[in-house]
């Protein structure tokens, strides 16, 4: 028992690292992504279809003048960050039921990278 505590305090290490290293994101990626992915829907800039995504971080949700917003959204009463992006990307309909953003992000890494790049667009 005490040679495999070690080990597995070393696996545990090693996956920890290893979360940590796909949670930083690469916002090159996640830019081709946003291209790919986004695009169709919301720019940097202008609101289209959904509202523009420069200056993101930081701002209430359902925020930007002159767009129109789900109630939902517009109700939410929270503040974009890291992690309330993340679960939004990963399942928006069960982070805040009502909304109007039918789209979601499958893969950890994907979520990450559009997130290191939505992280480059601020003012």
């Amino acid at each position: 028992m005490k040679r495999l505590f070690p080990a597995a305090i070393l696996f545990l290490f090693m996956a920890l690292a290893a979360t940590r290293a796909q949670a930083a994101g690469d916002p090159a990626r996640g830019a081709a992504l946003y291209a790919e992915d986004c695009s169709a829907c919301h720019t940097a800039d202008a609101d289209q279809r959904g509202p523009h995504h420069r200056g993101l971080f930081n701002r209430p949700a359902g925020s930007v003048p002159g767009f129109e917003y789900s109630d939902a959204l517009r109700d939410a009463g929270f503040t974009w960050t890291d992690q309330l992006l993340d679960a939004w990307l990963t399942d928006p309909e069960a982070l805040l039921p009502g909304q109007d953003m039918n789209v979601s992000v499958e893969e950890a890494q994907d979520r990450a990278d559009l997130i290191a790049y939505l992280k480059t667009l601020q003012p």
